[in-house]
């Protein structure tokens, strides 16, 4: 699917993965090979995968992917945090479409527009279109995406700043309406805890997964203040949930935690990574492969 007007180039490519199509298919397509086949129960409607560096979450990114490898949707809303300042608190590109080393993802400006107009009613916010930001957690995403899926798709980026409970929500209900009726799969991206020895990590870790797994979304927000589990982008999780339950989601499983320390050898100060899969029951809406 090729537009080469008005992209946004790969601020990271290089640097957070492989800078060449030849090298980050052969990366990201070992990871997906060697998170085999994840048993999916249900219909997919969410995956919850991690934004570092490919070096450092890329094998376990690859359990989320591996679980959508073959699938068809049309639009792919990739949600994430918004690392650096900015004048808005609920995010979209401005641009017609990504680029990767693997080629070009166009915007679904459909989905764009449909999310611009409920996010307003939903969630008292304006969805803000930034040009040439250089925000890593959606793009990081996107090879995995190019390899695992079976055929070329339109993406709807998102990325948030706020993190109180009722715009998060509005912000899952307008995305869930943004994607109704579309064949359509949700990507939250997030990185779990930070800089934590390896224990202490893997414990609150536990406990945010825990909440994922319940499908808990006020959970996943109110566990940073609770002291009990952390998410650099608890706001994205958040808002997935609220979109996938709206879209008939009745499970979620974990697939696959670690933590950089594994591939370091450094657990005095980890992050921590996640996969999961959020599913609905019985095989209608069924992307097929």
């Amino acid at each position: 699917m090729k537009d080469e007007r008005d992209l946004r180039s790969s601020p990271i490519g290089g640097d957070w993965y492989a800078g060449d199509a030849r090298n980050l298919a052969a990366t990201v397509d070992g990871y997906l090979a060697a998170a085999g086949t994840p048993a999916v129960d249900g219909a997919l409607v969410a995956l919850v995968a991690p934004h570092a560096g490919h070096r450092y979450s890329g094998a376990v990114a690859g359990y989320a992917f591996a679980a959508a490898r073959g699938l068809v949707p049309d639009v792919v809303a990739v949600v994430g945090p918004m690392h650096s300042p900015s004048s808005g608190t609920v995010l979209t590109s401005g641009h017609r479409a990504y680029a990767t080393p693997l080629g070009v993802v166009p915007i679904d400006a459909d989905a764009r527009h449909t999310l611009e107009d409920h996010v307003g009613r939903e969630a008292g916010v304006r969805l803000v279109p930034v040009r040439n930001d250089d925000e890593h957690s959606v793009e990081i995403e996107l090879p995995f995406l190019q390899r695992a899926l079976a055929r070329e798709f339109r993406l709807l980026p998102v990325m948030v700043r706020d993190e109180r409970p009722a715009v998060i929500r509005g912000l899952g209900q307008a995305l869930a309406k943004a994607l109704e009726g579309r064949t359509a799969l949700l990507v939250a991206s997030t990185d779990l805890s930070h800089y934590y020895p390896q224990a202490r990590a893997e414990a609150f870790d536990a406990e945010m997964l825990r909440r994922v797994e319940a499908l808990d979304p006020g959970g996943v927000l109110s566990a940073e203040d609770e002291r009990a589990g952390f998410a650099c982008g608890s706001a994205a999780l958040a808002a997935v949930l609220w979109a996938a339950r709206a879209l008939g989601a009745d499970r979620a499983r974990v697939l696959r935690h670690a933590t950089s320390g594994d591939v370091t050898g450094d657990y005095d100060r980890v992050v921590g990574y996640g996969a999961a899969v959020v599913t609905r029951r019985g095989a209608a809406g069924t992307m097929s492969r």
